[in-house]
């Protein structure tokens, strides 16, 4: 939802539907989601509740919609580094961690608004929690794929370690707790994967 134009410049420009996500992301983002009413997305986007129940059936409903908005930016990130490194698995799988080191600052003040929003939703029934349940699992699948495709000898337990590393970031940063996290993160993940790919090559000496 990013642009160069001032906000009340873009947000003017989008329709009904896209201008109360706009200000639902704003505001989960910065005030949490259990501290944001209807009312609020309402002013924020110049609508009324009305028009945002027309669009959304409830505010859960909206906080999915949200979610899925965010979840679809994340898949799409593997989505290019599949097109930027065709059939170089590895640097696909570096490519992925420099997206999210990149996106550390951000997360430095805002917090990543998965994270956020699974300890403002304690129901594992609630549409939300779903959303970030099956968008983590399809992103582990994803990378698990591109672990075998680097003929990675235990490709889940390669998955695992990146995505420890870099949901592991993601919360460091928003805690303060590690300096240079950013950094931090590329050489564990190369680490990881140099180590791995060491196995490949132990075990190819084996044969």
């Amino acid at each position: 939802m990013a642009s160069s134009l001032s906000r009340p410049g873009r947000v003017a420009k989008l329709p009904p539907r896209e201008r109360i996500l706009d200000a639902a992301e704003e505001l989960f983002q910065r005030e949490g989601i259990r501290q944001v009413g209807v009312q609020a997305i309402a002013d924020r986007a110049e609508t009324t509740k009305m028009a945002i129940y027309r669009h959304f059936e409830t505010k859960d409903a909206l906080v999915a919609e949200w979610l899925r908005i965010v979840a679809a930016d994340y898949q799409a990130a593997f989505d290019r580094v599949e097109a930027a490194y065709p059939d170089r698995p590895e640097e696909q799988i570096l490519g992925l961690a420099r997206f999210i080191a990149e996106g550390l600052p951000t997360i430095s003040y805002r917090g990543c608004p998965f994270i956020n929003s699974l300890a403002e939703l304690p129901d594992r029934l609630h549409p939300a929690r779903q959303v970030i349940e099956e968008h983590k699992a399809h992103q582990t699948r994803r990378l698990i794929g591109m672990c075998a495709s680097a003929r990675m000898p235990d490709p889940e337990q390669a998955a695992a370690e990146i995505t420890f590393v870099l949901e592991g970031a993601q919360v460091s940063t928003q805690n303060g707790s590690i300096d240079q996290a950013g950094d931090r993160l590329m050489k564990i993940v190369e680490g990881i994967v140099a180590r791995h790919r060491s196995d490949v090559g132990a075990a190819r000496a084996a044969d």
